[in-house]
């Protein structure tokens, strides 16, 4: 892949999108060695992956807008059902997903952000939907992602304004959940995968599971669906091993996410 790399650390695997000289736009490239990245991943290696950008300057800077300025509207929609597929496939990896956001993440990058389970922000990173002032909606998921994380007054503000805001902003609104000196963004994202990789990996798999499918039910199917969850963990190795070392008072095995 030319734009795409990839970085096995133990269980947690960097993902970073090198694009420089475009400040890593999105466009159809990009976007089918994304895909390509993220149906390649080996789910029973790897138990949390970090999103990032390489670079200083951006996160993903947005969808190429030179690949976009002449589409027709075929060709628009098919754009957007690109990138669409990419992030619903990033999301629903059973394994969390970290973005490692620092500079600019508008657009598509704001989007590629919102695909993710967390957000780390540098503190230089600024956020924004800017694709109203382009004339077009956001078509990469913000119209549905954004008002489900930041509530719905907050995300058509950003929206229909076209709005950016600084990194402290968006930790205020809840868009991301931890900002960080721009030098120490890739330790804290690391610190945090490896917190997560060295919990039981079935047990965390069945948490996003039932966070990303529970939202969709009503609370009465939603608290099903946590028990069927949980009752599922009690015939894994890292359920017994885990709760009889915190019963012996001793760090547990390894767990093995069987």
């Amino acid at each position: 892949m030319e734009y795409i790399k990839l970085q096995q650390q133990g269980h947690v695997l960097l993902i970073t999108i090198n694009r420089l000289d475009a400040l890593n736009a999105l466009n159809r490239q990009v976007l089918g060695e994304l895909k390509e990245a993220v149906e390649s991943i080996d789910q029973n290696l790897v138990r949390c992956i970090i999103v990032t950008g390489a670079g200083s300057k951006a996160f993903v800077a947005g969808a190429d807008i030179g690949e976009m300025q002449h589409m027709s509207k075929e060709e628009g929609k098919q754009f957007s059902l690109l990138g669409n597929s990419v992030f619903s496939a990033l999301e629903k990896l059973p394994v969390p997903v970290i973005a490692a956001v620092n500079g600019f993440a508008l657009g598509g990058g704001s989007e590629l952000a919102l695909a993710c389970d967390i957000r780390i922000a540098s503190e230089n990173a600024v956020f924004g939907q800017p694709e109203v002032a382009l004339g077009i909606p956001a078509g990469f998921g913000a119209t549905q992602r954004l008002p489900r994380l930041v509530g719905e007054g907050r995300a058509k503000q950003l929206l229909f304004t076209a709005a950016r805001i600084k990194a402290a902003q968006a930790l205020e609104i809840g868009l991301v959940c931890q900002v960080c000196p721009q030098e120490e963004l890739m330790d804290k994202a690391m610190a945090m995968a490896n917190e997560i990789a060295a919990n039981g990996p079935i047990a965390v798999r069945a948490t996003k599971q039932a966070i990303n499918k529970g939202r969709a039910m009503d609370m009465d199917a939603a608290l099903a669906l946590e028990a069927d969850y949980f009752s599922g963990c009690f015939e894994s190795w890292d359920q017994r091993e885990g709760m009889s070392a915190m019963l012996e008072k001793r760090k547990p095995e390894p767990f093995k996410g069987s």
